[in-house]
C-alpha cells in the first residue's frame, strides 16, 4: 500500500503546482490590469482568457455594493479561493497519503 501512498503525495505536489502557477497567473494579470496593455498583444490575451473566467465567477458571487467600487477585487476574491483550494486539497491529498503508507 505505500507505493499507492506515495502515488498519491505525487498527486498533491502536482494539483499544488497547478494551483500556485495560475496563482502567478492571476497576480501578474492583476498587476498588467493597472496598466492598460495593448488589447491585440498575444501574452495579454493569454492572461485575460485564462482569468477573465474565473474573475467573473467572483464578479457574480460579490453583493452589487461591492460591484459599484471603483475598484476590481474579483482577482483577490480568486486568490483567496485558490489558497483555501491549496489548503484543502493538499492537506486531504497528504493526510490520506499518510494514512496508506503506515497503515
Amino acid at each position: 500500500m505505500s507505493i499507492l501512498g506515495y502515488l498519491v503525495f505525487a498527486l498533491a505536489k502536482v494539483i499544488g503546482l497547478i494551483i500556485d502557477l495560475y496563482t502567478i497567473v492571476v497576480i501578474i494579470s492583476a498587476l498588467i490590469s493597472w496598466v492598460s496593455p495593448d488589447p491585440y498583444n498575444p501574452l495579454v490575451r493569454l492572461l485575460r482568457g485564462l482569468t477573465e473566467p474565473a474573475f467573473n465567477l467572483a464578479r457574480r458571487m460579490l453583493p452589487n455594493a461591492l460591484l459599484r467600487l471603483r475598484i476590481d477585487i474579483s482577482p483577490i476574491i480568486v486568490l483567496l479561493a485558490l489558497v483555501l483550494l491549496d489548503a484543502l486539497v493538499s492537506g486531504i491529498l497528504v493526510e490520506f497519503g499518510r494514512r496508506l503508507i503506515h497503515s
